[in-house]
């Protein structure tokens, strides 16, 4: 019994210690270290929960897109010569930009400290040329989202369904290209694999959807007094 629990607990240590340094356990105390670090910046500036979701996601999404497979929604054919595809986490994706909203609400102008860090660890854990991609894409679409919601005088559940609305196309040009880019060097695909219309707007729409179905939960809670429309 206790042997079994050991070698259980080997396994949970193992796989923890493999998940947190993408596979390069050697690394391991200077990821420890790092990651601590970072998390004590971004704590000390101010975040708290949804800084450091915002933070962790962004370096999970980048990861996952050079390990997931794209999920196949319609095969090549008229129209469509490259077939339809979709990221599993492409939901997950568009609430980064929600995620955002939430922590500069918390954070106020402090947001971009974090968004700096999360980009920054993004090269550790994807392929460079992932990392680079989703880095320039997070980089143009948040900056674009956090102009928009900064300086806008819409109400709060607007202003996120709007700043979504306007960064989300942009993330996904930017990224379809450089993930083009990527599996030609990488899978030595064909250009176009990634980067074609039906991908496109088949991207923009899976972002969207969180982004619409939390702005609308956030409408009931304004209408129900619960969160102030004007607040930051």
């Amino acid at each position: 019994m206790i042997s079994s629990l050991s070698t259980y607990l080997d396994q949970v240590v193992l796989q923890f210690t493999t998940l947190i340094t993408a596979g390069r356990t050697d690394d391991l105390f200077l990821v420890v270290i790092g990651l601590t670090t970072t998390l004590y910046i971004i704590y000390r500036e101010g975040g708290r929960a949804w800084a450091f979701v915002y933070f962790l996601t962004i370096p999970f999404l980048n990861w996952s897109f050079g390990v997931l497979p794209n999920i196949q929604i319609l095969p090549a054919g008229p129209g469509f010569s490259q077939g339809v595809s979709l990221h599993p986490l492409t939901l997950v994706t568009g609430l980064v930009f929600v995620f955002r909203d939430f922590v500069q609400r918390q954070m106020g102008q402090r947001v971009l400290i974090v968004m700096a860090l999360a980009i920054a660890w993004s090269f550790y854990y994807a392929w460079p040329v992932i990392a680079l991609a989703s880095g320039l894409a997070f980089a143009i679409s948040e900056m674009a989202d956090w102009l928009l919601f900064t300086f806008t005088r819409y109400r709060l559940s607007t202003r996120i369904l709007l700043s979504s609305a306007f960064a989300a196309p942009l993330d996904t040009t930017v990224f379809l290209y450089g993930a083009d880019l990527a599996v030609q060097m990488r899978l030595d695909e064909p250009a176009g694999t990634m980067l074609h219309t039906a991908n496109w707007v088949v991207f923009v729409i899976g972002k969207m959807v969180g982004a619409v179905v939390v702005s609308w939960a956030m409408r009931r809670r304004e209408e129900r007094g619960l969160v102030d429309p004007a607040s930051a």
